[in-house]
């Protein structure tokens, strides 16, 4: 068996981190693609004159959006990064001095 270092060891944990965050998201995003249709079809079968589907749709569609942002924009990952991005900077300042 491979024994892993410190360094590497933090860096499986941070990509299985992610890995388990894209994971949440897409079941997220396939849960709505599915339950949404079958929530219009069965609103347009039962009582088309009120299109209450609308509703779910609106509140789960804004929950969905933040996930994505959070798993794909401005989250924790954006910050950690960024430091890194920061970090790899200054490491690069530091080298031509």
């Amino acid at each position: 068996m491979e024994i892993l270092s410190n360094k590497e060891t933090a860096s499986y944990e941070r990509a299985a981190k992610r890995v388990k965050e894209l994971k949440e998201f897409y079941g997220n995003l396939t849960s709505f693609c599915i339950v949404i249709p079958f929530l219009a079809f069965l609103n347009l079968m039962t009582a088309p004159g009120y299109l209450w589907f609308l509703w779910p749709m609106l509140g789960w569609g804004i929950g969905v959006a933040f996930h994505a942002i959070n798993v794909f924009g401005m989250g924790k990952n954006w910050e950690e990064k960024k430091i890194r991005e920061l970090m790899e900077e200054e490491r690069e300042k530091t080298k031509t001095l």
